[in-house]
């Protein structure tokens, strides 16, 4: 069994720095390109299934990577691999001090008001991930998610589980691959790109 964890293309909200959560941005132009580099690299990969988080973001990625890579499988959805929701504080800058806090040193049960927790996300993300993982079939997915919910769903295999973002904020459309053998999960790529690095500006660690 082999997993394909995709984080989406870029929106104008990335590119601005603001907070998105649940907010339903589409990808902007260059979120577009990022996404077809990506699927393009991918051809030659059979994906039996395709599951997206359903913000549009998500979905478009995925679509535009399956009919890149010459796969014509349809997209599920699964709610569960939302991004987090950050309540009142969607829309804000990353220049917000909550915000700040949450993308360099995240405390793993704030919750943002009327919003999420990280121990949230974990929890909803994890439990899709694990479900997954319990088919343990020969098929291979393709997931389309988010940033902090990739980070969210992926940190049970991490060595340091403490460290919430693994180094970084993922790079959009970076692709993480997992191959599961028995029960057993394997980190085959981590965070991988497949366009050109000087386009993978983690703009929120620089601010």
């Amino acid at each position: 069994m082999r997993i394909y964890i995709v984080r989406h293309g870029e929106t104008d909200a990335n590119k601005k720095g603001y907070a998105q959560g649940w907010t339903d941005d589409p990808l902007n132009e260059n979120g577009h390109i990022l996404a077809e580099i990506t699927g393009r690299a991918l051809k030659g990969i059979h994906f039996d299934f395709c599951i997206s988080s359903p913000l549009q973001r998500a979905r478009d990625t995925a679509e535009i990577i399956l009919r890149e890579s010459e796969n014509s499988i349809s997209v599920s959805f699964d709610d569960r691999i939302k991004e987090m929701n950050f309540g009142s504080f969607e829309g804000m800058n990353i220049s917000n001090g909550n915000v700040i806090s949450f993308l360099k040193k995240p405390v793993f049960d704030y919750r943002f008001p009327e919003g999420e927790s990280i121990n949230d996300v974990m929890e909803r993300t994890q439990e899709f991930l694990k479900d997954l993982i319990a088919k343990d079939d020969d098929k291979t997915y393709l997931v389309s998610t988010h940033g902090c919910a990739l980070r969210a769903m992926l940190n049970f295999l991490y060595e340091n589980p403490c460290d919430f973002w693994h180094g970084h904020v993922p790079y959009n459309c970076c692709v993480n691959i997992l191959d599961v053998k028995d029960g057993a999960v394997t980190f085959i790529a981590e965070d991988k790109i497949y366009y050109d690095r000087e386009l993978a500006i983690d703009r929120y660690k620089d601010n």
